[in-house]
């Protein structure tokens, strides 16, 4: 009696399958290879009790190297004060977005987002009227989408590094 290859193919299917779910893992069993780890590099902040809060600085991580947002932020006071110390413009609206934090280790206050096509200058505001002045980079994506801010204007405009920072965009 012949066997045709219509009659192996389920054959092997079903011992491969079977073979993939005894080690437990779709697939990946079978080949040596697992599931790829959870990254590391995540932004942990540590939690102050309310009376501590008022004068104390606690170090923040950034990433498995150990660096913290005060290694990172390179920028002085005055120059956060420089960049703070602007108005809230009156026109140059160019829309509303939602910013994550940037690439820490990319020195200086900017902000990429779609909303702008060609580098330029301008200003941002997040709620409560506390501005800062930035370079706008343009970012891909539709206007809708979210943006990336810097450590340094992060820090400026006194959000927290895990925050969804709603901000208003102006050109200058």
């Amino acid at each position: 009696m012949m066997i045709s290859s219509r009659q192996i193919t389920p054959l092997v299917l079903v011992t491969f399958l079977s073979a993939c779910a005894q080690q437990g893992e779709p697939f990946g069993g079978i080949f040596g290879q697992k599931e790829p780890e959870p990254a590391t590099d995540v932004v942990e902040e540590a939690v102050i009790a309310p009376d501590e809060a008022a004068e104390e600085t606690v170090p923040v991580a950034v990433g498995a190297g150990g660096a913290t947002a005060d290694t990172l932020d390179t920028t002085t006071e005055a120059e956060k004060q420089a960049v703070t110390s602007v108005s809230v413009p009156t026109s140059g609206l160019l829309g509303e977005t939602v910013a994550s934090l940037g690439d820490p280790t990319k020195p200086g206050f900017w902000l990429k987002t779609p909303l702008v096509k060609a580098e330029t200058e301008g200003r941002i505001e997040r709620d409560g009227g506390a501005v800062a002045q930035v370079t706008l980079i343009p970012l891909d994506g539709e206007a809708t989408s979210g943006s990336q801010i810097s450590l340094s204007a992060m820090r400026a405009l006194d959000f927290s590094l895990t925050d969804l920072a709603v901000l208003k965009v102006y050109s200058n």
